[in-house]
């Protein structure tokens, strides 16, 4: 069966990627009939680029002009087979996606059992950063990447999960395709967490509730494993609070992406001063990631009083420029507790000059460090040459 999504990247090249000419064609599946200035809204393409879109699809087969624009034959067939949308509920994919969706009315049943499941997790490890989110904040994560087409059909990658977003995206799923027996067969969900607690326990929920996921142990300071680099379509993290710690969860995640352009990275991060939040901004732009939508207390968690119980979702999405800031084995401090504790050397990787970071040095934190730059030359990119406990 031919590949709509190469077939039309190659004719019409698009800044955007091949992820908007998937929603294009999703558009015209879930609403036969659409018009093109329609199309357009809900891809946030100009008219014209989402009409030679269409005339594009139209010529290959896969969309046909009757009252409007709907799918043919030969495109209800590709979707439901190769992207994996055959037997979902449509209705309920409608009320999902919709902008104004209560998804908490229309998924209490999946809600009130994860609520369950949650309640049994391993208790939480403070020392790696750890804090308990909410069954709902967990969900709702599900429900963004449902919306932002990353969820059905694809392979989904959690660096770290104890918020249980594996789980969560496995019970959304075996709610919108009811009649297919065990798991959705066109998706996967992966997870790499360095807690065996965690692990073992989402592998039984998983074997229990028949979802599609498969459990890694792993140490993120490390390389993921070269089988696991580029099959991904989007990956979750909720990282340290620290802005090491927050770029190199990232690094991980990027190197697992498939190497394409508008692939959505979900980053969960506290609520920080506007001096980090630039230094994130920073991060993201040497990674090469733009930012596509910033969700305020998005994330609701149980007992995280330094944070106010609350986070902020952040949806990135991947650029020709995407890269990973780290990917080699990482040495420098990476959860909380350790960058309070540590004294870091630096060298300006411009000019030379060696700073010391952390406690009683010459700034407390690399967040700092990098928007001030050098002291010498005002680069803002170093590297970490030494680290001692104090």
């Amino acid at each position: 069966m031919k590949n709509y999504l190469d077939e039309i990247s190659a004719n019409v090249r698009l800044e955007e990627g091949s992820a908007v000419i998937e929603q294009l064609l999703l558009e015209c599946y879930f609403s036969p009939g659409i018009s093109t200035k329609e199309l357009a809204r809900k891809t946030l393409l100009p008219v014209p680029v989402a009409a030679a879109i269409k005339k594009e699809l139209v010529k290959a087969g896969a969309l046909m002009q009757e009252n409007g624009t709907r799918c043919s034959r030969a495109g209800t067939a590709w979707i439901e087979q190769e992207l994996g949308y055959g037997g979902i509920n449509k209705s309920l994919y409608l009320k999902l996606t919709a902008s104004d969706a209560d998804w908490k009315s229309d998924l209490a049943g999946v809600l009130s059992e994860l609520q369950e499941i949650f309640r049994l997790r391993p208790q939480v490890d403070v020392r790696i950063d750890q804090s308990k989110c909410t069954a709902e904040t967990s969900l709702r994560r599900a429900v963004l990447c449902l919306k932002q087409q990353a969820l059905i059909g694809k392979r989904v990658l959690c660096i770290g999960d104890d918020d249980l977003v594996s789980v969560s995206l496995g019970f959304l799923l075996r709610t919108l395709f009811p009649e297919a027996e065990g798991t959705h067969s066109r998706t996967r969900i992966d997870v790499v967490d360095i807690d065996e607690r965690f692990l073992g326990y989402i592998g039984e929920t998983a074997a229990r509730e028949g979802l599609p996921i498969q459990c890694r142990r792993w140490d993120l300071r490390l390389p993921l494993a070269e089988e696991w680099q580029g099959q991904y379509d989007c990956f979750f993290t909720d990282p340290p609070y620290t802005l090491q710690g927050m770029a190199l969860f990232l690094s991980r995640g990027i190197s697992g992406l498939k190497k394409r352009k508008g692939a959505p990275i979900f980053l969960s991060f506290a609520h920080k001063s506007p001096e980090f939040m630039l230094a994130m901004q920073r991060e993201f732009v040497r990674m090469g990631l733009m930012v596509s939508a910033t969700f305020p207390r998005f994330n609701e968690y149980e007992g995280a009083e330094m944070i106010a119980n609350r986070s902020q979702m952040i949806v990135l999405k991947t650029t020709e420029q995407t890269r990973s800031e780290y990917a080699g084995a990482f040495e420098d401090a990476l959860y909380t507790g350790e960058v309070k504790r540590t004294l870091r050397t630096y060298r300006c990787q411009q000019c030379g000059e060696a700073v010391y970071v952390g406690f009683q040095g010459d700034v407390p934190t690399i967040e700092q460090l990098k928007n001030q730059g050098c002291p010498r030359c005002k680069n803002d990119t170093f590297q970490l040459i030494e680290k001692k406990s104090v």
